[in-house]
């Protein structure tokens, strides 16, 4: 009888043991920092509230995101996608700039995964309401505070970073555009 308890509190044991071993897998975090540089003068795009790099900073670095799965919880930023936005350069999937009209993201580094997402659509749940948008691009999490990310920190770990045609078939007010808490998945 005493080996019966023994080992039933022994299981018990390593099936707790087990599933903290398996939450802490699913975990990400930060894997440095990075300290930020003031913009040469006109050199970092403000559009769309984007924040400019300061100098001295220190900005997290990611080269994860959270685990997907079909309610993917995070943050919905308003990116500009076409020639001159705050995006920058044309989008990394396809080597284009996309028109602000059409539903397109780009997603965190972790999300991105390589380019594994590249012109695939996801479905984004906000507001109420869900659009399909197309994955044309990085937001990079693991570099940012130079010419390349237009002087712009790192992304967090769990952004979606959609198109004003993103924010308005969700029927956010444009006056609320900028971060909201939404739920994505792939389509």
């Amino acid at each position: 009888m005493k080996n019966q308890i023994f080992s039933g509190a022994f299981l018990f044991i390593l099936i707790i043991l087990a599933s903290n071993w398996s939450t802490e897998a699913q975990t990400c975090k930060p894997s440095g920092k990075i300290r930020g540089t003031n913009p040469p003068k006109g050199q970092c795009n403000r559009d769309h509230q984007s924040e400019c790099c300061k100098k001295g900073k220190l900005y997290t670095t990611y080269t994860c995101s959270p685990q997907v799965s079909k309610h993917t919880k995070a943050t919905l930023t308003i990116n500009g996608f076409q020639k001159g936005g705050d995006g920058g350069a044309p989008s990394e999937c396809d080597n284009k700039y996309h028109s602000d009209n059409t539903p397109v993201v780009a997603l965190s580094t972790g999300w991105f995964n390589k380019r594994s997402r590249c012109l695939d659509d996801i479905i984004i749940h906000g507001n109420g309401r869900s659009v399909k948008a197309k994955v044309v691009d990085e937001c990079d999490s693991t570099m940012g505070c130079d010419a390349d990310h237009d002087y712009q920190p790192p992304c967090p770990n769990n952004i979606v970073d959609a198109s004003k045609a993103v924010w308005k078939a969700l029927g956010v007010p444009e006056s609320d555009w900028g971060e909201m808490d939404v739920f994505w998945s792939d389509a």
